[in-house]
């Protein structure tokens, strides 16, 4: 009887699995909306509770003041790019392209004279820089502006959809989260209704002590980061802290990210650079704060946050973050700590209810 009872579940994850692969935006925006609510519900809660003057908020408002602060909190951390964009677009337009073209083809000149003193070649003087200019000039008569703009246009539209698609999924769930919950226990039967209870209540518990702990992580990310590129003087070290912060979500990649963004707006920010000695003491300053940013994570927050968190060891951890880049890339890896949870507590509690409770064992008459 176990063994079929494991069996339909077994079953019933598959399915869903394919479901969330044939329809992999819906499941992308309601896995979303699953994570605003969460973020969400404890800040609804409180003020749904709070009274003033012995009038409770009523729920409705107590949830769109959530999404308004979310808003803000979002919007802020909006701004603080706006600088750097700016600026970006200034250095861009007053770039000299004649003058970084020879800059450029320069070092190339010089292998191409060093090629042919030595014998190494038989082509005449200028064979490398023709080939690149004749592949930028390839490169620029081949791009369609027209393709670009439908794409951009495309992709400003999803994007857009996916927003208001995300906000009414996650309003319901937080407006109607108790009456939902009622619907889906209703259907439980009463052999499996403790095991299944138990199974939710743990689930629960670790996603919201794992969501807890990936904030507690971005918020030291953005902290140390911060506060090391502040001192060192580094320009636009909030923005950068805040990248690497949001960046660092991605397993692996994350970190790897953070810092070349980091050197990336250090680079092309520095006015007061000169030489290439200049332009080395500022990459080994960002780095260096990288550099103790991935250690403190990864001696102190990962394993505060899934080992403790999710229950779960670090090579666990590994072939499952893996499992999922192969499976679905980026958000993939991202997802797959808290499908994995999902996955291994009920069926940990399944195993537990058979031992304890022998629910699923044949009745003799």
């Amino acid at each position: 009887m176990l063994w079929r009872t494991l069996f339909y579940i077994l079953l019933v994850i598959i399915a869903i699995i394919l479901l969330g692969w044939v329809f992999f935006d819906i499941f992308i925006y309601v896995a979303i909306a699953i994570v605003v609510s969460s973020i969400l519900r404890p800040l609804t809660q409180y003020m749904a509770k709070v009274q003033l003057f012995n009038i409770r908020m009523p729920r409705l408002l107590a949830v769109i003041f959530s999404y308004l602060i979310l808003i803000l909190f979002i919007a802020s951390f909006i701004v603080l790019f706006i600088p750097l964009i700016s600026e970006q677009i200034e250095v861009i337009s007053g770039v000299n392209y004649e003058s970084l073209y020879d800059r450029i083809t320069l070092p190339l000149q010089r292998f191409e004279h060093f090629l042919i003193i030595n014998g190494l070649t038989t082509e005449p003087e200028g064979f490398i820089v023709n080939s690149l200019r004749e592949s930028i000039v390839e490169f620029i008569s081949n791009v369609k502006i027209g393709n670009i703009l439908n794409d951009i246009l495309a992709v400003t539209g999803q994007f857009f959809v996916g927003i208001l698609a995300v906000s009414f999924i996650s309003f319901f769930f937080l407006y109607e989260m108790g009456s939902m919950r009622k619907k889906l226990i209703s259907f439980i039967p009463n052999k499996y209704f403790e095991v299944t209870i138990a199974a939710y209540n743990k689930i629960e518990r670790l996603l919201s002590n794992y969501l807890i702990g990936l904030l507690f992580q971005m918020f030291s990310i953005f902290s140390i980061a911060s506060l090391g590129l502040g001192i060192l003087g580094i320009r636009y070290a909030l923005t950068i802290a805040l990248f690497a912060a949001v960046a660092n979500l991605i397993p692996y990649m994350g970190p790897i990210l953070g810092a070349t963004f980091g050197i990336a707006v250090g680079v092309s920010t520095g006015t007061d650079l000169v030489t290439s000695q200049d332009y080395m003491f500022l990459i080994l300053k960002i780095a260096s704060v990288f550099a103790i940013v991935q250690l403190v994570d990864n001696i102190v927050l990962q394993p505060l946050i899934f080992s403790k968190s999710v229950k779960a060891h670090p090579l666990e951890i590994f072939i499952i973050i893996f499992a999922g880049a192969s499976l679905a890339g980026i958000p993939g890896m991202i997802a797959a700590i808290p499908v994995y949870t999902v996955i291994r507590v009920s069926f940990s509690e399944l195993y537990t209810g058979y031992r304890s409770y022998g629910i699923f064992k044949v009745q003799k008459k």
